[in-house]
């Protein structure tokens, strides 16, 4: 549908993305493998040629899909991530020294954003104590209990992915795809949006609207979505009967 030009609205992912990306900034990006991501915001920063990157993303998607693009082209400098999952070119990168990683639980890594984007430059979790994850880290004890201070974190710019926007950038996700993308919208000086269906303001059902437009600075409709899989898992259906035991 046609919407009514607003300063936020962009014609197209590159546009959207012009003036305020650049070479060494840090960018958080949403998405849970390939679910929810930004699809075409990533493919238009693959595009840029952007380099040294440092990408917070719950994983950096898959070879060749997603983050896994930045990836092949080395794009990337340092993840902040919880999860290395399918992608076989993150793994080889970090074990040959390639790509800096800085893991973190997944709870922690998503209470980081969080508290970035509240204003919150830090707080203690007991998710880590006496492992790995707390090597480094300022420790408190509390009660009898470790725990590990641990950092909000914030971005130069979030790119984020919503099921429906408008023109003001208000946004609705849509099911499991909301993902990181909410807390993201807060965490960055620039929050970038891309939607599958922009709508006119207004139309939005107010109740429904899960990222108010104040944190969204531009926002673009997706002009291709693939949708990928990570991993399809299928079972046999159970044989019902319909017959009735008196």
């Amino acid at each position: 549908m046609s919407v009514t030009t607003s300063s936020k609205v962009y014609a197209d992912a590159a546009s959207a993305l012009e003036g305020v990306v650049k070479d060494g900034m840090t960018l958080m990006c949403g998405g849970f493998g390939a679910c929810g991501i930004p699809e075409n915001l990533i493919a238009a920063l693959h595009a840029s040629g952007v380099r040294n990157l440092t990408v917070v993303s719950n994983n950096a998607g898959m070879d060749g899909v997603g983050l896994g693009l930045l990836l092949q082209t080395h794009q990337i400098r340092k993840m902040i991530s919880s999860y290395v999952g399918e992608n076989k070119e993150f793994e080889r990168q970090y074990l040959a020294g390639e790509l800096e990683l800085e893991f973190n639980p997944q709870g922690t890594l998503a209470e980081r954003i969080r508290a970035g984007g509240a204003g919150i430059w830090g707080f203690y979790t007991k998710v880590g104590a006496g492992t790995l994850v707390a090597e480094g880290k300022e420790t408190r004890i509390v009660d009898g209990e470790t725990y590990v201070l641990e950092k909000g974190l914030v971005a130069d710019v979030s790119i984020i992915k919503a099921w429906k926007g408008d023109a003001e950038g208000n946004l609705i996700y849509r099911k499991t795809a909301r993902n990181f993308n909410p807390n993201m919208a807060t965490a960055a000086r620039v929050t970038v949006a891309e939607v599958e269906e922009l709508v006119e303001t207004g139309t939005l059902d107010g109740d429904r609207i899960h990222t108010p437009g104040i944190f969204v600075q531009r926002i673009v409709q997706g002009a291709h979505y693939a949708k990928v899989i990570e991993k399809r898992t299928v079972r046999k259906r159970e044989e019902t009967s319909n017959a009735v035991v008196a």
